[in-house]
């Protein structure tokens, strides 16, 4: 029996397929056609028994969990903030960026020290839990669903919790990185049942693409682990 696999959509599926070409686990023909512009939802990749289809990056958790995917791939960032009861079982090594707490540079005394900040963020879950648990620090989360860099320039909250990858739009604003929260990349879940169920089909899987990583240098070797 065949496996599904729920990607995200945008570069990070992009990058997937690529992935899963080298690996041999898409077809060239599949891989060709999920490149393109198309109105198609799912794609069956001949020979390989897998199949394809596309979702926003925060839905795949929910295909994964609930059974209608086997294998999904997403960032870590929407996997933290979903919250869901999957099995992570690789990294991919890209699509890598941090999650971290940003603000104006004089926020960071009271940032390290006090509590009642307002934290604005399009990570809730993420805020919450890394200032109430990791931090033991009272805050008020504001939920935008925008450029959260402006929250902190007109006012609305002290700092924000968001993704950086170069710092570029911080800097530019006047903002600086305060915390690290979390490194960031793409990772490979697992449905739990069909972890059980279709378990030699999910662990090749799982060492078609590791060897793929090793290959490109991403992964080191066994025999380089062990030295």
């Amino acid at each position: 029996m065949g496996l599904t696999v729920a990607l995200a959509k945008g570069r990070l599926a992009d990058k997937t397929l690529d992935l899963f070409a080298r690996a041999g686990a898409v077809c060239p023909e599949t891989r060709e056609i999920m490149g393109e512009t198309s109105r198609r939802l799912v794609f069956a990749s001949e020979g390989t028994g897998l199949s394809f289809f596309m979702a926003k990056a925060p839905d795949v958790p929910t295909y994964v969990d609930y059974g209608a995917a086997d294998v999904g791939v997403t960032g870590k960032d929407t996997l933290l903030e979903g919250g869901r009861n999957l099995y992570e079982v690789l990294d991919l090594k890209f699509g890598v960026c941090r999650m971290v707490v940003a603000g104006y540079e004089e926020t960071r005394d009271r940032l390290r020290h006090g509590n009642n900040l307002r934290v604005a963020t399009k990570y809730p879950r993420i805020a919450l839990d890394y200032f109430s648990r990791r931090k033991q620090q009272t805050v008020e989360i504001v939920k935008l669903n925008g450029s959260v860099e402006l929250a902190p320039i007109i006012g609305l909250a002290d700092v924000i919790v968001d993704i950086v990858e170069s710092g570029v739009t911080l800097a530019e604003n006047g903002l600086s990185v305060l915390e690290e929260i979390t490194p960031l990349s793409a990772r490979m879940v697992v449905n739990r049942a069909s972890m059980k169920t279709r378990r030699s089909r999910v662990a090749e899987l799982i060492t078609q693409l590791k060897n793929a990583l090793v290959s490109e240098g991403a992964f080191p070797k066994e025999a380089d682990r062990e030295r």
